[in-house]
Parts: structure tokens; sequence; C-alpha cells
């Protein structure tokens, strides 16, 4: 929808006509706030919503909700589009086709997965599904499934909503996206809220009894559950796009340039369905993000209607919080550096988010990863209570820019007794990292 707009703002409804398919019944909604809305922090559902169905057919683009595109014949210039109120199809022309599919859930095919109390949470109609099953159902104990960051957001969710909480990862760690050693700080910081942290257990099945879920059974035990929350990633949804032709990439992703073109004359793709080029690893990858989603959404509008617009990549850049600890990384971690290539250097250090005698100062971990020989900044990961994940925003834009360990050390950053040390950790790191290469 931010093509859609883009678009229609640099080409009135008689230049350009604009139609929008659209499988559910909501547009233009804020996916990373589910949790929050799932733990009633942020009141009614609409509150995530940032443009309606309406409100984008006021401004001249033709919305068809619960219309699910299922088939893309790039001969004939159109696609198949199923009504699914009428369950009737019928065929819709194209000049340009911008697909924007998004991601797919992974939901494993176990015993019980369908019972009732099983819930995932990827759309607006997922959380409402889920606040609406804890609103009106007494609750006890709540399972999360995978510790990546929608299980951590998920176990927060439960926590506040004062469910005893039971987390399940198959890893070693939570959060594999970091470090070992920084995963191990987001399993303490885990068991210092209260969830009951299972590592290195496969789910098997889910016990169901009445047509509601009792219990997740995993390779080390049963788990009791009135509830349970699946956060186990996402795959880029571009099978669509495959069954056309259109070029699918290693990662699974739709691939395109960096017009957000695809191998396909005229049609273009963007958000989680697509693979996009990362800046340090210089391999594609699939990061599922709004963020990314929107900025690609932007470039294809503006192309579409004869601009010219490139999408740059991405870092990885990323942050989400338990309770009261945060946790952000941006770049590459150790392990990912040596697979790109790289001989990394290392330097981790513990700080303070103030001034150690300001009152409410916490501690906060930065490891930060550099390139051996030229010091260029590779990645960093942060882990803290209040006031300490947003630091990972100065560590992306030297990442992006390819700076140095030792000129970032010498950055100018704003400095007080409440906001930070007289250096600042992230400087405190970078410097230590670059006493190494």
């Amino acid at each position: 929808m931010s093509a859609a707009a883009v678009a229609r703002r640099r080409r009135s409804a008689d230049e350009l006509e604009i139609v929008a398919f659209e499988r559910g019944d909501h547009t233009s909604y804020a996916a990373c706030g589910l949790p929050y809305y799932v733990a009633d922090l942020v009141g009614a559902a609409e509150r995530l919503v940032a443009r309606s169905p309406d409100q984008h057919r006021a401004h001249g683009i033709d919305v068809r909700t619960r219309h699910e595109v299922v088939g893309i014949d790039l001969d004939q210039r159109c696609v198949t589009v199923r009504d699914l109120d009428a369950d009737a199809d019928h065929a819709e022309p194209f000049d340009h086709l911008l697909v924007a599919t998004g991601a797919t859930p992974v939901r494993p095919a176990l015993p019980g997965v369908d019972a009732d109390g099983v819930h995932g949470i990827q759309s607006l109609a997922d959380g409402m599904s889920l606040r609406a099953d804890l609103d009106d159902h007494p609750h006890e104990r709540a399972v999360v499934v995978g510790g990546g960051y929608i299980g951590l957001e998920m176990a927060e969710a439960m926590k506040l909503r004062g469910l005893d909480v039971a987390l399940v990862e198959m890893a070693e760690q939570p959060m594999a996206t970091l470090d070992p050693d920084m995963g191990a700080l987001v399993a303490d910081a885990l068991r210092a809220t209260g969830v009951d942290l299972h590592l290195g257990e496969t789910v098997e099945g889910f016990e169901v009894e009445g047509g509601r879920v009792r219990a997740v059974a995993t390779s080390a035990g049963e788990l009791a559950a009135d509830l349970v929350v699946l956060g186990l990633g996402v795959r880029p949804r571009s099978g669509l796009a495959a069954e056309a032709g259109i070029v699918v990439g290693p990662s699974g992703g739709i691939a395109t340039d960096r017009q957000m073109a695809t191998s396909e004359a005229g049609v273009w793709a963007a958000g989680d369905c697509v693979e996009t080029y990362h800046r340090v690893s210089r391999r594609p990858v699939a990061i599922a993000l709004g963020t990314h989603a929107n900025k690609q959404g932007r470039v294809v509008g503006l192309n579409v209607t004869g601009g010219y617009a490139t999408f740059p990549g991405v870092i990885g850049t990323a942050i989400t919080k338990v309770c009261e600890f945060e946790i952000a990384r941006t770049g590459l971690g150790e392990g990912e550096a040596r697979r790109a290539g790289f001989e990394p250097v290392v330097a981790r250090i513990e700080a303070s988010t103030r001034a150690h005698y300001y009152p409410g100062a916490n501690p906060i971990t930065v490891k930060v990863v550099a390139e051996r020989g030229t010091g260029r900044l590779l990645g960093g990961q942060i882990i803290g209570r209040e006031g300490a994940a947003k630091r990972v925003d100065v560590l992306a834009a030297a990442i992006w820019n390819e700076m140095p360990a030792e000129e970032f050390s010498q950055l100018d950053l704003g400095y007080a007794p409440p906001f930070s040390p007289v250096l600042d950790p992230v400087l405190i790191a970078a410097r230590k990292v670059a006493d190494s290469v």
C-alpha cells in the first residue's frame, strides 16, 4: 500500500488506475504492534491501523478486501483473482504488477496444531483472535514455541496478561541471530522475568482435550498449556511468483534488482516476499521487517510512475525487548562474519547506560565485530535495560557507511550524566576492538 499511495500522489485517477487485492479484511496496519495489542498496552485494534480500506478508496485506490490472487499469467498480462466471499474467480488485466505477498509463518504439521488455543501471530486478524481468546477465557499457563523476536515479544505479552509462561526453543539459546555469548544473556533475562525456559527441546505435538489444547509435547516431556503461541519465524511467500515463472533467489525470496523489478518486465516485488542485498556480507538475504517493506514500496511507486529510485540494501538492524530487558543487533555477528569470508576481531564490554553516580543507571553489554587488518566495523549487539538498545542506531549508521572502528571511537556523541557515561559504551567497545585489529 505504500507503493500505491506514492503512485497515486504522482498520478491522478484519470492517468492511472490502481487496484489492490487483499485476501484479509485489513490494510496498512502495524504488524509489529501486535504483541503490544495482545498485551493490552495499546487499546483497540483500530489503533494499529494506519489507513483503512475505505480511506485508501477515498484517495482513489480501488482496494478489494477478501480477494486473493491465485494465479499470474505473464503472457496474457493478467492475474486470476478469487472472491473469497462469493467463491468465484475472475481475470484482472495489468500493465504493471506489484507482488507484495509478504511472508508465511512457519506452522509445523504436528498432531494437534489446529486445536483451539493454538495461535499464530502473523496478521491483525491473528492478533484479534488471540486477544479475544485471552479476554474471553480464563487462562493460567501459556507456552510460547520459538525463541526469536516474536517469541520473546509474545512471552512478554503473556507475562503482562498475568499468565505463567514457558518458552520452548530447539536451539541451545534464544535469539539465534545473536552470538552465543549474547544469546546466553537473553536467556538469563528471560529467566529473570519468570519465563520457564526450555532450550534444546523440540516440539513433537499438542495434546488436545475437548477440541482445545491442554499440553505441549516436547522431546523432553510435556508442558501443561491453556494457550499456545507459535513464534517459529516466517518464510518469504514467493510461491505465487515462482509458479508464474518469476525468478526466486537462493534465500527463498523473489529476486529483484535495485529498482525492485523482478525478472519479468513490468512485474515488481517488495516487502517480506523478496530477497535483498546485505551490504556487509554482500549476499542475498530475506529479512522480514516493515521498515524495509515501506521503503521498497516507495521505490516501486516512484518507478512505476516514471521516476527513478533504488533500494540500497539492508544490514540486518533489529531491536526488541522482553519486559525491562532490551536487545538489539546490526550488521554481522561473529559467526556470520566468518561465514561471509571475513576474519573477525571481537570486543565485548560491560558498562552503564548513564554516569554510574546518576540515578537510574543500568548495566549494558555491548559487543562489536570488526574486520582484522582494516578495522572496518562489521556488526554490533547490545543487551541491557532501559536506555540501552537504541544505541544500536549509531552503530548501524557507522556499519552502513563502512566506518573503521578507530574512526568510530572518536565520534563526537552527546554526553550528559543522565544519558551516558563520559564515553558512551559503544565508543568504549569500538576503542577496544580498534586496539586489537
